[in-house]
């Protein structure tokens, strides 16, 4: 790992995204204790990175770009949607003193990779489960924001119905090959969807979002 890439990402981070409690966070969770060991030396580096079972951890500046458009305060119960190694939940978990991150991930292999790193960098307050059956947590919410660290075709009506009243939920929407963050809250009155941006993640697979094995 460098001194100096950390210091040249965070300083770019800074100059694109503007200094917010998300870029708080994330310099203080260090981001070396989630990519494999070999690849430890960019991990810094402004890019997504594999971590096996063809899943990636995100790429830093979408994971601060989706940090941010959840609009934190520190005090809410917030769900995070494909684990992978577990880098997204501490960050979550750094901005969120006074509340509490629940993690799903559909590998077993990656639950347990990112249980094991979460531990190991001090963040063993987050709870990592395996995800079942449906969508999301459903036996943890209702949460106050989700996010989905992974591609879908749509918003899942699931995930919406596990959000509270005035709850928002960010997740990257489009094809397979090229997506938009996207945030929806969901308000007494309605829904309120906003487009933030093109991304590129991973697909998120199962009902509701992409068939295994397309």
């Amino acid at each position: 790992m460098s001194d100096v890439d950390r210091i040249r990402l965070f300083d770019h981070l800074s100059k694109t995204l503007g200094d917010s409690p998300a870029l708080d966070a994330m310099r203080r969770v260090p981001r070396e204790r989630f990519v494999p060991e070999h690849l430890g030396n960019q991990a810094y580096q402004n890019t997504a990175l594999a971590i096996g079972h063809g899943q990636t951890i995100s790429q830093p500046q979408m994971v601060a770009a989706a940090s941010i458009a959840l609009d934190l305060h520190g005090d809410e119960h917030v769900l995070e949607v494909g684990a992978g190694s577990g880098y997204q939940a501490a960050v979550l978990s750094a901005m969120l003193p006074r509340g509490s991150v629940v993690a799903v991930e559909r590998i077993p292999a990656l639950v347990a990779m990112a249980r094991r790193n979460l531990s190991a960098a001090g963040f063993s307050d987050v709870t990592v489960l395996e995800a079942g059956s449906i969508l999301g947590a459903p036996d943890c919410a209702p949460f106050d924001a989700i996010l989905v660290s992974a591609s879908a075709p749509a918003v899942p009506e699931t995930l919406l119905a596990q959000l509270k009243p005035g709850g928002r939920i960010v997740l990257p929407v489009g094809t397979r090959e090229r997506q938009t963050l996207t945030r929806v809250w969901v308000n007494p009155d309605g829904r309120v969807r906003e487009e933030l941006g093109p991304c590129t993640y991973v697909p998120l697979l199962g009902e509701e979002a992409w068939p295994e094995g397309s």
